[in-house]
């Protein structure tokens, strides 16, 4: 179980990094979405004209928001989860319970791989989006409009990453089990389950 040992600290490196830069770009878009629907209430509420791109603008930056943050959140264990029986058995059966469990999740996580592709590159997906436009007119340019699959591409680069930690969080699993001595990388961002 050596030789997965280095392919194991490298795929931890690479998910480290981008996964920094995913919860970097989901805050931004956290922060963007707040701004817009708080926009969107004033003018609705003072001003009795809602603008009619706010609700979709605010759709997509927490769609995508979502598909940020969601990969780190799975690899820190932060997705609700019943593992009480786990934690009941011995060390070694928990542990090849918890590897059948990430080889089920891989054979899931991998159909939702194909189906979000499909779906990014559907009819629907190649349709364009009713009130959301980039302004470039304001630049000299035309208006363009947003495509849908700008927007469904949120849950395929979400599976994607899914996909890649659960990989990760499998290799991580065997070396436990084979190597329980080794040391691995941190993420120094992690925090632990269940920590204030």
């Amino acid at each position: 179980m050596n030789t997965l040992l280095a392919p194991l600290r490298i795929l931890m490196t690479v998910n480290s990094a981008i996964l920094s830069v995913g919860r970097a770009l989901a805050w931004m878009a956290l922060g963007l979405m707040v701004l817009i629907i708080l926009y969107q209430v004033i003018m609705r509420y003072v001003f009795n004209s809602a603008p009619n791109w706010s609700e979709e603008a605010a759709r997509f930056l927490m769609l995508w928001m979502t598909a940020f943050i969601a990969p780190s959140a799975y690899r820190w264990g932060g997705f609700v989860s019943i593992d009480m029986l786990l934690r009941m058995l011995p060390k070694v059966l928990a542990s090849i319970g918890l590897l059948i469990l990430l080889v089920i999740s891989t054979i899931v996580l991998w159909t939702a791989v194909t189906l979000g592709y499909d779906h990014v590159f559907s009819f629907v997906g190649r349709g364009n989006s009713a009130s959301l436009r980039i302004p470039l007119d304001l630049f000299g340019g035309e208006r363009i409009r947003f495509q849908n699959n700008w927007m469904f591409s949120s849950l395929f680069v979400c599976v994607i990453m899914l996909f890649v930690i659960n990989v990760e969080l499998v290799l991580r699993t065997l070396v436990a089990m084979t190597m329980p001595d080794a040391k691995l990388p941190h993420d120094g961002a992690e925090m632990p389950v269940g920590a204030e």
